[in-house]
């Protein structure tokens, strides 16, 4: 079996991400039903375009207490409300612990595992001190860090060149279907995730497990 190199994405692969559900358990009195909480996600959020809030954060650019503050002032929302949200994302990101048993297996047939993540620097912290980060990979790259972001082809560029990925296609997992497709764009094989199964049989197919 030849070895590969595997590209994981964090959020909604390896760490929980439902924000609808998020926005449920932090803003209850918002968020009453799932199309209030749609309607939030959409505002706070804004489906991560390049130049709204969410992504500044993403990108390294602002704090969360001034990220509070920008969301409040677009949305009607009070500051404390939005801080609630920021707060609440770590205890949501819980670990996919069939996601974890997959990069086991993927280690144990000799793959190169890194990862590639849209992250604020507090939650990229976060989950190095608070997980087992170096048994899962050798290396990676958080947005924060490099003041890039998925799908921008210049991440992907620097996933190559700073990790010494000599591989022209890795292998990268997304939940997003526009990071997958900027993948795509640059010759890597791309592997939408939905769930730990479905991606597992992928990797199956593409000759990585078996």
């Amino acid at each position: 079996m030849t070895t590969e190199t595997v590209v994981f994405d964090l959020g909604g692969v390896v760490f929980n991400w439902q924000p609808t559900v998020l926005l449920r358990q932090v803003l209850p009195g918002r968020a009453r039903d799932e199309a209030e909480a749609a309607h939030w996600v959409r505002e706070i959020f804004q489906t991560f375009d390049p130049d709204g809030d969410w992504a500044q954060f993403d990108l390294g650019n602002v704090e969360p207490e001034g990220l509070a503050q920008r969301i409040a002032r677009r949305t009607g929302l009070a500051v404390e409300e939005v801080m609630a949200v920021i707060d609440g994302l770590a205890p949501h990101m819980r670990v996919k612990d069939d996601t974890v048993a997959l990069i086991h297996d993927l280690k144990a047939r000799g793959h190169r595992l890194v990862y590639l993540s849209n992250m604020p620097h507090g939650l990229a912290r976060w989950i190095e001190d608070d997980h087992p980060f170096a048994d899962w990979f050798e290396d990676g790259i958080f947005s924060a860090r490099v003041a890039l972001m998925k799908p921008d082809p210049a991440i992907f560029h620097a996933v190559t060149e700073q990790l010494a990925v000599s591989d022209p296609s890795p292998v990268f997992i997304d939940d997003a279907p526009r990071n997958i497709d900027a993948a795509h764009a640059i010759g890597w094989r791309g592997v939408r995730f939905e769930t730990a199964a479905q991606v597992r049989a992928d990797l199956g197919a593409l000759g990585l497990l078996g």
